[in-house]
């Protein structure tokens, strides 16, 4: 092994930091401009930053549930429009038979998470 290959993996071996990160966790003050104003921002510790995450997690799944997430009144409604569907569903003959039948299952599925069975 030459010199400059025994250099290589020696310093392949030593650890390397993310820049702006202390070994702590911690990161190093940083400065922002926000339309024109210049804030520095405070060293945070990995703990603050766990926190902040849970925060926006939290945040983020509450926003998830207030947009998807249904109340009876509109699942009722969604389950009286498949009901319908599946009440006049026909299999036109120009469709191939599959594409029928996964129609139907698509219905029936639905049908089923919004708890309505069919007979």
């Amino acid at each position: 092994m030459d010199q400059d290959s025994a250099h290589m993996v020696a310093a392949s071996k030593v650890p390397m930091l993310k820049p702006g990160v202390i070994e702590n966790g911690a990161t190093l003050p940083k400065t922002i401009i926000v339309e024109g104003v210049m804030t520095e921002m405070p060293i945070t510790t990995a703990k603050e930053k766990a926190k902040r995450r849970l925060e926006d997690a939290k945040k983020l799944l509450e926003a998830v549930k207030k947009r998807f997430g249904r109340n009876e009144a509109t699942k009722k409604t969604q389950r009286n429009l498949l009901k319908q569907q599946y009440e006049n569903f026909t299999a036109p003959s120009s469709k191939m038979l599959d594409q029928t039948l996964d129609r139907l299952q698509k219905l029936v599925s639905q049908l089923e998470l919004l708890g309505e069975k069919i007979s």
